[in-house]
């Protein structure tokens, strides 16, 4: 006999039927599925690369054989990283 028997369960089960009532649960059962759905359709949307986004136009640059520029600019970030030490705890 475990600490939540069938017999338990069924009680609890009452208990919460009489406290919040038949429609609510119902009304509650129904908006998680929909969340889930909400959810499961978000999540598979993220999976496809490149469905939505919209293709971006190529703008033909002026450039002299003098003074090429890049078709793609490269985009980087520079900076330095550096230790950061937690305060000695004073128990």
């Amino acid at each position: 006999m475990g600490l939540f028997d069938w017999k338990h369960w069924i009680v609890i089960l009452i208990v919460v039927v009489l406290v919040f009532g038949t429609k609510k649960l119902k009304n509650l059962g129904t908006d998680v599925g929909e969340s889930i759905k909400g959810f499961r359709k978000a999540m598979n949307d993220d999976d496809k690369p490149g469905a939505e986004q919209p293709a971006q136009p190529v703008h033909p640059q002026a450039s002299s054989p003098l003074n090429p520029q890049p078709v793609n600019p490269p985009h980087t970030i520079d900076g330095q990283h550096q230790k950061v030490e937690e305060p000695i705890r004073k128990d």
